[in-house]
């Protein structure tokens, strides 16, 4: 166990999560992570849909936007509930709703995103995996703001480790961390973006909006893969700590993903583009 910290580790940066204190209002970067990722996956999935997609009119995708907004909000929140902390909000329920405090699951919002995605394509008349393929394409916009939310937050930090980059966290004691939020920024937010970009905007028959379902699969493969390996040097929830065979609930929520991105890649290859 590190005891110390090495010359080389970094401390923390100093930001305050509250941007701005007006009375009992406060503005904080978690929030602001949440309203950037939203309108700029928005502003994008309206320019892939105008140049690539043809998906539906841009009204129709402006609706879509606060049917999200509902999807991640609650989907989130109630699988944080029922994911990592059961036990305390059976016993405190109105706690639940206590938004404000924290506690926000991804793959929550995404079952919470996916109920909102099937409703809203059967009352639009929309293909369903046209439009899961165009809001997987924005989505690692709203991860990348998020991760960094996290790491101004000072929460959701790594384990311990002697590394140059290691970073020592404020409510973290005084080993230096790995600064796992970082990792997931670049490999959930950057990476999958750029994956999911290239696939896209690929000219004619080459690109993968062309085969339905496609880049949903790639999406929940290369997050799937991304958080399973992030979840290697990040630090287990402590109400939760490590499962069986030193996996992490992460990791564990993140199976079915992979599972499913994998089918959808799979059905996605055999049909022969339009």
């Amino acid at each position: 166990m590190i005891t110390s910290a090495p010359l080389a580790s970094l401390a923390f940066p100093q930001i305050d999560p509250i941007l701005l204190q007006l009375g009992p209002f406060a503005i904080r970067w978690y929030a602001l992570a949440y309203i950037a990722g939203l309108l700029l996956g928005w502003r994008y999935m309206l320019r892939l849909n105008s140049k690539r997609a043809y998906l539906t009119t841009s009204d129709v995708i402006d609706d879509l936007l606060t049917w999200a907004i509902v999807g991640v909000i609650l989907g989130g929140r109630l699988g944080y509930v029922l994911f990592y902390n059961l036990p305390y909000y059976s016993a405190n329920p109105l706690q639940a709703l206590a938004v404000w405090q924290g506690g926000m699951s991804f793959h929550g919002g995404l079952l919470g995103v996916t109920v909102a995605m099937i409703w809203f394509a059967r009352r639009r008349k929309l293909e369903l995996l046209h439009l899961s393929d165009l809001v997987s394409c924005a989505v690692p916009l709203g991860l990348f703001f998020g991760r960094i939310a996290n790491f101004i937050n000072g929460e959701l930090f790594g384990r311990a480790a002697d590394l140059p980059w290691a970073v020592i966290f404020p409510h973290a004691g005084p080993e230096p961390r790995h600064p796992s939020q970082l990792y997931e920024a670049a490999m959930e937010g950057i990476v999958l973006f750029i994956l999911l970009a290239w696939l896209a905007w690929r000219q004619g028959k080459q690109s993968a909006l062309q085969r339905p379902g496609l880049l949903t699969g790639v999406f929940l493969c290369g997050y799937a893969l991304a958080r399973a390996l992030v979840e290697l040097v990040r630090q287990p929830d402590v109400q939760i700590g490590l499962l069986p065979f030193g996996t992490t609930m992460g990791q564990l929520l993140s199976l079915p993903m992979l599972l499913g991105g994998l089918y959808l890649i799979w059905q996605a290859r055999r049909r022969p583009p339009p």
